[in-house]
């Protein structure tokens, strides 16, 4: 079993783990907004703000050796980038730049899990416990963008996690701009929903991203402001409001809505990966399906992301017994 402390892999990756250096950060200042807020209980940056990077070259999500955590975003008031770290105790300190600093801020303590209530999740199994208890910091962050975690979801429907970071980061690159602040041109924020509409058939084709992927986008983005709306909704209000729009389905609402709304029972099902996983870690059934996995996972209802992050971190995977998925790059077509 993965410990808290043990080299990263590609499961307890996709779990949300993101290496963040031991640090109190340092303080960029040059006309930034600060803030400090002190949570009920830890916090590790690490894996509460991990599901929010889109693989490690992600432009929209920096770490740097001082501790401190990077984002940009294209927030309701504008662009902002936000710079969080530990600053000794159980304080952290955050600074934002852009029209939407004030926005990000206000968002803080949602984005450390503030409204999230750990104390509800109790371990049925001997794997999660441990798991759960070697991470005393994990909190399901809540971002209240619903659009910001939407469109790299549907990026990675049907393809490699490789392909779908590739063409998230070409992108955000060549369609978004410069994140306000001091990092420049290292970080970016993503484009407006209305230049995602406007983005030109051979320029997803040219990040690889068929059209089926790019219609799904531009139907969403379309919608962008009904869509914003699911953040503030009921986790199956949420659900059916991002399903309404054509090529969006159960599993890119669910692992959309474990993001903007920090729904701890957005469990995820249609994925590959993801029921033998959790069928193997509890049961030795590396062969399980949705419906056996969500049987397994029914004595965590109402915590089942949770539970299948928990999971996921403590890197219990079965074996493998066939080639990975093959890479495409139509791009090269």
């Amino acid at each position: 079993m993965a410990g808290r402390f043990d080299p990263l892999t590609p499961t307890a990756a996709r779990g949300g783990r993101t290496h963040v250096p031991p640090g109190h950060g340092r303080p960029a200042g040059a006309g930034a907004k600060p803030r400090r807020f002190t949570p009920d209980g830890p916090v590790d940056l690490g894996l509460t703000l991990g599901p929010l990077r889109r693989g490690p070259a992600d432009p929209t999500f920096r770490t740097t050796p001082d501790g401190s955590v990077w984002k940009a975003s294209q927030t309701p008031q504008g662009p902002a980038t936000l710079r969080v770290a530990a600053s000794g105790g159980a304080e952290f300190a955050a600074e934002a730049w852009g029209p939407g600093a004030d926005w990000i801020l206000e968002q803080l303590p949602a984005l450390l899990g503030a409204y999230d209530d750990p104390a509800a999740f109790v371990p049925r199994h001997r794997l999660v416990h441990a798991s759960h208890r070697r991470r005393p910091g994990l909190r399901l962050t809540r971002t209240g963008m619903v659009l910001e975690s939407l469109i790299p979801t549907v990026l990675e429907q049907k393809v490699t996690t490789d392909e779908a970071y590739r063409a998230w980061r070409r992108l955000v690159r060549q369609y978004g701009e410069p994140a306000p602040g001091p990092r420049g041109p290292d970080l970016y924020v993503m484009p407006t929903a209305a230049t995602w509409t406007r983005i030109p058939s051979w320029d997803w084709h040219k990040a690889g991203v068929d059209s089926k992927r790019s219609a799904t986008v531009i139907r969403a983005a379309r919608v962008a402001n009904r869509l914003e709306e699911a953040a503030a909704m009921a986790p199956a209000q949420a659900a059916a409001r991002l399903e309404a729009v054509p090529g969006i389905g159960p599993w890119t609402s669910a692992e959309t809505l474990q993001r903007s709304n920090g729904d701890p029972d957005a469990v995820t099902t249609g994925d590959l990966h993801l029921p033998g996983i959790v069928g193997y870690a509890l049961a030795g059934d590396r062969d399980a399906d949705d419906a056996a996995m969500l049987e397994l996972l029914a004595p965590y209802a109402g915590q089942r992301h949770r539970a299948a992050r928990l999971i996921l971190l403590a890197g219990r995977v079965p074996p493998r017994r066939t080639p990975k998925m093959p890479k495409t790059d139509i791009g090269r077509l």
